[in-house]
Formats: structure tokens, sequence, C-alpha cells
């Protein structure tokens, strides 16, 4: 498996294996309504082009396939952190988490916090991260339950 940082030819990829996620990942926790809106079919590459490079963005690759994506902010925020549907349990989500560890440590960060998923709950739990809060957020018209979580590196 190699880490490496998003390139511009990434992001139709990045975006396939985003609304494949959602919609056979995350659908085990989520509902229809909440998955549609969550990853709809109609996403704006040239939006999301922005927002990869906006941001740290790592991409996971395995034989040339992108496998999955995290972002890391300036501020130990981690955005986006999806694992492709194929590829779950296989130490994908671990190396991506440790390339942004590394990062972040290098840039002085100290505390590394995420809304994470349902679904990715029990990931960041494994890998020491804490619930501060479950919330609920609305996007689309749609209300959906997360976490706030952290943990100090």
């Amino acid at each position: 498996m190699n880490i490496r940082i998003f390139h511009h030819h990434d992001t139709q990829e990045i975006m396939q294996l985003f609304y494949d996620t959602v919609h056979n990942i995350n659908i085990r926790d989520y509902t229809q309504e909440q998955v549609d809106a969550w990853a709809p079919q109609d996403m704006d590459e040239q939006r999301w082009n922005q927002n990869l490079h906006a941001k740290m963005t790592y991409v996971a690759e395995i034989d040339r396939k992108i496998v999955g994506f995290a972002q890391l902010e300036t501020n130990g925020h981690i955005d986006c952190f999806y694992c492709h549907k194929d590829f779950q349990g296989m130490g994908v989500g671990s190396k991506l988490l440790e390339s942004i560890e590394t990062k972040a440590k290098e840039l002085g960060i100290n505390r590394l916090f995420t809304e994470a998923s349902i679904t990715a709950k029990g990931f960041f739990e494994r890998k020491g991260f804490q619930v501060i809060k479950q919330q609920e957020v609305e996007l689309r018209g749609i209300k959906f339950i997360n976490y706030c979580m952290d943990r100090e590196i």
C-alpha cells in the first residue's frame, strides 16, 4: 500500500469511492434518505477538486487503485476519512491515520479531532479517540447523528 498526497487527476476516482462507500458501507447505520443526502449522485466535481486541494489530502493506493483518502486541516481537524467499500478492515484507515499523525506532529499539532459517523466511530475509538459528544447535524435538509471525537498526539 502506498500513501501519497492527492493529485488533481484523482478527483473523479475519489468522488466515486466516497459515493460507493457511503451507499454500501454507511447504509448499515443510516437510512437510504440519509445516504442519498450525504452522497448524492449529482456531486459537483469542481467543488470536490477545490476541497481536496484546500486541505492536506492523503490518498491510499494499492496497485494504482485508490482505496482510501483522508484530509487533515492545519488546526488538527480530520475532515473526510473514507476507505473503499471493498477494502474495509485491511489496514487502509490505519495507514492513512498514521500519515495524518506524522504530518500533524511535523506541524506542531498536538490534538486531532473529527466528526465521526456512526459507522466510523468504532475505528476511531480503537485508535484512541474519545467521544466528546454525540450530535445531530443537518445536510441537504436531512438530519444525521455523528460524534465529535478527539485524541491527543
